[in-house]
């Protein structure tokens, strides 16, 4: 790899992260980040990994170096939270996240000196704030969301709690995790480096991980320390109590992470209120209903609408408005009836009821149908992918409805994916 140019390698490691579903639009700016975030030889070897989780064997392989100095080599780039490490039947393996939740976010949720972060926040903010290609792809690009919201329980009645199911509650994944982390808010880290600091002056250590993604995050150089469940519920209570909304990977098992979430910080959120009607996030299953006869008219509940979904209108009487919600944006993450002085704001259940991916590899094939890139999840630029990551990815192509099925097969233009779709058809009938 001696030959390659400095831009050759930040140019091969730029394509490598545009192999994944999420991608990164090139820009000079971004070629200044992965500068920061990566030196020119950690750009080499990152390049050449593959899109699936690897193992060290194959990373040995790949780079053309022993075992021993190939774990060296992936060990230094966990430890700056370039790659994500994990166990699978007693083998250990390592994937490269994508940009967006990861290795973007991942260099802001702790202080640390080895960067500079504030010129690298001023480099985010100049590329998803300001250039805004990226977040158009990362939010827009597909219509199976990377994110999704999650309503405060604690404003829900009691015949709504009951009907509430264990995946749309935030406390639920709490329960379920095997590791919690606990980080600094990249976005709010970013916008104080960048000179717009949290417009309500909201916590920053209430960014949370889950499970392998917490474990590896905390071994390897601390961007998230290991928390208990009781700890995990204070910080949603405070995140609760300081109007930030919930947003976590769009899956029902096991999501990687939740956020909590102000207007004025985070990219979702400022992109649901630029780029209004369209939503960048999946929406809870709830909606505000306001009642008139006991509301009187305060206005604290446009005043705390993170996306602006509620305007105070004129009453027709001259002397009073009225709260008017936008159903089209409206998330239902509940921040408006929490904070609503006379309960006049309740909750009720969405009449059409919103579908979320089961787990990441769900989400991961329908976006790559979607997008026109399924073919990524199964190959990759180094070699054909391996025999689990092949069932993985059909396994649920064979679950998704037949539309989605022919679109799989049309972007595959696999002989053996076609005769498990027409398998699988003949068993259906």
């Amino acid at each position: 790899m001696g030959h390659l140019t400095t831009r050759d390698a930040y140019k091969n490691l730029e394509e490598r992260i545009n192999w994944f579903t999420q991608g990164a639009p090139p820009s000079d700016t971004l070629y200044k980040i992965l500068q920061v975030l990566y030196t020119e030889k950690e750009a080499k070897w990152a390049a050449l990994l593959p899109v699936r989780p690897f193992t060290l064997k194959r990373a040995a392989k790949i780079w053309g170096t022993t075992e021993a100095k190939a774990e060296k080599l992936l060990d230094h780039l966990c430890g700056k939270a370039l790659l994500v490490d994990s166990e699978y039947h007693g083998e250990r393996q390592f994937v490269m996240p994508p940009p967006m939740a990861g290795f973007i976010e991942f260099a802001l949720m702790r202080t640390r000196g080895d960067i500079d972060q504030k010129y690298l926040s001023e480099l985010y903010y100049q590329y998803m704030n300001v250039e805004e290609d990226f977040v158009k792809n990362l939010f827009f690009a597909t219509e199976t969301r990377l994110g999704r919201v999650y309503v405060q329980e604690p404003v829900l009645t009691n015949d709504k709690t009951n009907h509430i199911l264990d995946y749309e509650r935030a406390a639920h994944i709490i329960e379920e995790a095997e590791y919690i982390g606990l980080g600094t808010c990249y976005c709010r880290h970013k916008m104080y480096h960048a000179g717009h600091p949290c417009e309500i002056n909201a916590p920053w250590d209430v960014c949370l991980t889950f499970d392998n993604v917490a474990r590896s995050l905390n071994e390897h150089g601390e961007y998230a320390r290991l928390i208990s469940k009781e700890e995990a519920k204070e910080v949603l209570q405070l995140s609760y109590e300081s109007n930030l909304v919930q947003i976590g990977e769009n899956v029902r098992e096991h999501p990687a992470f939740i956020c909590n979430c102000c207007g004025c910080c985070c990219e979702a959120l400022q992109a649901a209120r630029r780029f209004s009607p369209m939503q960048p996030v999946a929406t809870t299953n709830y909606i505000p209903e306001i009642s008139l006869d006991t509301c009187i008219s305060c206005g604290k509940c446009a005043k705390v609408c993170p996306i602006l979904a509620i305007h105070m209108e004129d009453a027709g009487n001259g002397n009073t408005k009225k709260p008017e919600l936008d159903t089209e944006i409206c998330l239902g993450c509940g921040v408006c009836a929490r904070n609503c002085p006379t309960k006049s704001i309740t909750l009720k259940r969405r009449p059409i009821q919103v579908i979320t991916p089961v787990n990441s590899t769900h989400r991961f094939v329908l976006q790559a149908i979607e997008k026109g890139t399924l073919q990524n999840l199964v190959f990759d630029n180094q070699a054909f992918g391996n025999h689990r990551a092949m069932a993985a990815v059909f396994g649920t192509i064979l679950k998704l409805p037949p539309l989605k099925q022919a679109l799989a097969s049309k972007q595959f233009k696999s002989i053996y994916l076609d005769k498990l779709l027409s398998m699988h058809k003949k068993h259906q009938n």
